[in-house]
């Protein structure tokens, strides 16, 4: 099952089965377990996988439990500190993480009280928990966007490196979005007072910031939907043509691996953005992003490597009603796959990685 099709299942268990959990360990064997399991792909069952009640003796502190140890390549590559549903996540309920995290092998920690989970690592100081989440997932509000960095964690994709070098951009790109969602909402004295400095050039009275407040707001929801109107008429008037495609398994042998000149009038879709971003969240653990990028034309939008041709990862044919996502072989010989959805091409996350270790020495 796909990880958002997952991820919904799990929300719509949540949603109709939290009056019914009481206690820590009822949120645990309801919802933390199957997400262990069934999300990030390990086996809760397999002691060499997922160790519960993990004890670690930490200087005074004597046969301490952190709930889950997640192994990987025989080390601790992950912490777990579950809370019972519909307890808050305040950093002080993540006492023993911060103990357990400084004595094991792990670098990624989650607290959790099995619909919120808050993902750490060690950014601001070596072997030391960050105080802040450079990751959060609320299985009642699900952010799409988070989805290709969760798909890192899992077992199939986990690389630690990759993990923590994108986790600095990840925490703090987080924490900008909530300062401005929160602007959005109630507009700070300071920020009222930056706008009204830019267009009023009498003094800020109290009543003049009040004024302003209210105006500041009404812009703010003004602008939003200005931007949103703009991207449905820029849909609307400039459509895709549609071509057909082969169906799946057939290859494409009628054209070689270099630039279509149609790229006259193309227009980038946010599922294009989206497919790309996919495909560079689970490459990236084998080549540095930098040299990840991608050109859209009309026929298709390809993602490649060193800016390229000749050194193509895939191509997504996404702007007709049946989808497809281009995979090449040894000779550089597309083969389109139908797919369903965006989140189909995690289907085909050993392909993207096999293909992009043929690049690691070019």
């Amino acid at each position: 099952m796909e990880i958002l099709d997952t991820l919904n299942s799990l929300s719509e268990k949540i949603r109709q089965q939290t009056a019914l959990i009481k206690t820590e360990e009822a949120t645990k064997s309801a919802f933390v377990m199957p997400f262990i399991n069934k999300v990030l792909g390990y086996d809760v069952f397999d002691p060499t996988e997922v160790i519960p009640e993990f004890i670690c003796d930490v200087g005074t502190k004597k046969g301490e439990k952190i709930d889950y140890a997640i192994i990987k390549n025989g080390e601790i590559q992950i912490l777990i500190e579950c809370k019972k549903i519909g307890e808050p996540l305040n950093i002080k309920h993540a006492s023993q993480l911060f103990r357990y995290f400084h004595v094991t092998t792990a670098r990624i920690s989650i607290l959790t009280n099995g619909q919120v989970y808050k993902f750490f690592t060690d950014l601001d100081a070596p072997n030391k928990m960050d105080e802040k989440p450079f990751l959060e997932l609320d299985l009642m509000e699900i952010d799409e966007h988070v989805i290709p960095e969760l798909f890192k964690i899992t077992k199939s994709a986990f690389d630690v490196e990759s993990i923590v070098n994108a986790a600095g951009e990840l925490k703090y790109v987080s924490q900008i979005k909530k300062i401005i969602s929160s602007q959005f909402l109630n507009p700070e004295d300071d920020f009222v007072r930056l706008i009204a400095s830019r267009v009023y050039e009498g003094v800020q009275t109290q009543k003049v910031r009040e004024q302003f407040s209210v105006l500041t707001r009404k812009a703010l929801t003004q602008w939003l939907n200005d931007q949103v109107n703009e991207r449905l008429k820029s849909a609307i008037s400039n459509p895709k043509p549609t071509i057909l495609k082969p169906e799946a398994g057939t290859e494409k042998n009628d054209e070689d691996i270099t630039d279509q000149n149609d790229d006259d009038g193309v227009v980038t879709t946010a599922e294009e953005m989206e497919g790309f971003y996919i495909v560079k969240s689970i490459i990236r653990t084998i080549l540095p992003s930098e040299r990840i990028g991608h050109r859209d034309t009309k026929s298709y939008f390809g993602i490649l490597i060193d800016d390229n041709n000749r050194k193509p990862v895939c191509r997504l044919h996404l702007n007709r009603s049946q989808m497809y996502i281009g995979l090449f072989d040894e000779n550089k010989k597309e083969t389109r796959n139908k797919i369903e959805s965006i989140d189909d091409i995690y289907k085909f996350s050993e392909n993207l990685i096999n293909t992009a270790k043929s690049y690691q020495t070019e």
